[in-house]
């Protein structure tokens, strides 16, 4: 089977035609179709573990997120701007790419080897990214740095495990909303790390972009259409203005799809989906990684075909 690709870093989204030539390449035609809207930055690995479950991966991107790490550098330049904070908490993917963009543009650590531990915090698999390259670029002591990955992977999970602030600073890259409204998750995020004690500094790390008018195209010319994941509860308003453009609504997809499953990768996001029309079918109970909702699909489908 062929290997995807990962998404360049802050390259613009291909063309949902040709991205699905490219995400299907080697799918065993008779597996479901499932439809997905996660942005580029997520949707190689989302597409490969809908392959292995026999399934026919459809990419449907509604939204674009490009990083901005030149929103970030005058939070953490020059050095040691950042010793100002104890700690850092990454609620995407996007942000640690985008922080880490920044920092190849600072010569030298971003921490004195001498200090109090610092606190980076990443959620889920994001985690991933926290390797040794990329904390050594922040400071050359290694034992300095404490890693965070909450139990729970949620950004109410990550205050949790951040544990009372007491009155310190932390970094928040956040991402910059545009033509979709700003979903809660953020908003929540910042307001919960305050009443835990912390000083949240919200920064600008990336933009999510809705896709534009014609990103529904993909999903509206199917014939098929088995299942539907959304990752986010911006994914779902950027899906229904896309429908709006094309004169459809959600109602008309279940009408055309009754057999249709909506899946939501946890929580969050099938609260944010019911609030905006879309009802949910199953949520992925393990939402530190996408297998949780992949697994949430076939399991109410009992087992792929």
């Amino acid at each position: 089977m062929a290997t995807l690709s990962p998404a360049t870093r802050g390259s613009t989204i291909l063309a949902s035609a040709t991205a699905n030539q490219w995400l299907n390449a080697a799918v065993v035609a008779t597996g479901r179709t499932v439809a997905f809207t996660t942005p580029n930055n997520y949707a190689a690995r989302l597409s490969s573990l809908l392959s292995l479950r026999g399934h026919k991966p459809l990419w449907c991107p509604t939204l674009l997120v490009n990083p901005t790490p030149q929103t970030l550098a005058p939070h953490i330049s020059p050095p040691p701007s950042l010793e100002a904070f104890a700690a850092v908490a990454f609620t995407s993917r996007a942000g640690i790419v985008s922080f880490s963009d920044a920092v190849d543009g600072i010569e030298g650590p971003l921490l004195s080897s001498d200090g109090e531990d610092f606190l980076i915090a990443a959620i889920g698999k994001d985690a991933e990214l926290l390797g040794e390259e990329f904390l050594l670029k922040i400071c050359s002591d290694l034992d300095r740095i404490k890693i965070i990955v909450p139990p729970v992977p949620t950004p109410t999970g990550l205050v949790e495990a951040l544990g009372p602030g007491l009155g310190r600073k932390v970094l928040c890259p956040v991402p910059l909303v545009i033509g979709v409204e700003e979903p809660p998750v953020v908003p929540t995020f910042l307001r919960e790390l305050e009443a835990s004690g912390w000083v949240a500094v919200k920064a600008g790390a990336y933009e999510t972009r809705w896709a534009g008018p014609e990103c529904a195209e993909a999903i509206v010319g199917e014939e098929v259409l088995d299942g539907m994941i959304f990752t986010s509860t911006a994914e779902v308003e950027g899906l229904l203005k896309g429908l709006k453009e094309l004169g459809w609504d959600w109602e008309m997809v279940r009408g055309r799809w009754p057999e249709l499953l909506v899946a939501a990768h946890g929580p969050v996001t099938a609260a944010g989906a019911e609030r905006l029309g879309v009802g949910v079918d199953v949520v992925g109970s393990r939402f530190d990684s996408f297998q949780g909702v992949v697994d949430a699909l076939d399991l109410r489908w009992e087992g792929p075909r």
